[in-house]
């Protein structure tokens, strides 16, 4: 099995994502001028992406809920200072990212107490088998470990990596929109893009066959 075909391929810039950045600034303008109920368009829009986003960076849902809310409700106490620079989309993101990040920071004793608890001995011989032996019936419930698995593995890495392998390999952002958002270069974003795959490859190597 493919690690890029687990995590999902990235999208690629293309005419129709110019598209759906202009048809959100005309959104966006309609609220900067007043019309506060068209940001009910844009949360719907990309709710799920968002709470996607921020899920895999934190891995509780809960916590998912709630930034997610929080990001939204700073998008719109901030939407009159959107110029459309960027699309709205990376602007949300950037937003969004940035208040995770900042959770993360404030609880890293309760994500490490986590982590602690984990070890290689604690892996069942028999998952590894159901990963890679068995057939039909079976599959959907192989999929579901080695989801389990990839995010404990995603979990290992450090906030930045993390941030950086979800944003492109599940979320489908450009390394120029990571780069955005990180504020960093979009070297940057390659080396530590090429550093969470091949510890995620390593992680998982066992899984993917």
């Amino acid at each position: 099995m493919n690690l890029t075909k687990t995590l999902g391929k990235p999208l690629v810039a293309s005419p129709e994502r110019r598209q759906e950045a202009d048809a959100d600034l005309v959104i966006v303008r309609q609220v900067q001028a007043g019309d506060v109920s068209a940001f009910d368009q844009l949360i719907r829009k990309y709710r799920e992406r968002l709470f996607g986003v921020i899920y895999n960076l934190t891995s509780n849902r809960e916590d998912a809920s709630d930034l997610t809310q929080e990001a939204f409700i700073k998008a719109f106490q901030s939407i009159k200072r959107f110029q459309g620079q960027s699309s709205f989309f990376t602007w949300l993101y950037k937003i969004a990212v940035h208040s995770t990040l900042s959770h993360l920071r404030r609880n890293r004793l309760r994500s490490f107490f986590s982590l602690e608890k984990m070890n290689e001995g604690e892996v069942n011989p028999e998952i590894i088998n159901a990963l890679t032996d068995k057939q039909g019936a079976d599959r959907e419930a192989q999929m579901r470990e080695l989801h389990e698995k990839l995010n404990e593995a995603l979990q290992k890495l450090s906030i930045k990596h993390r941030t950086v392998i979800t944003l492109f390999e599940i979320d489908g952002l450009s390394h120029a929109e990571i780069a955005e958002i990180m504020a960093c270069s979009e070297g940057t974003v390659r080396s530590r893009l090429h550093y969470a795959k091949q510890f995620l490859q390593g992680e998982l190597s066992k899984y993917l066959r």
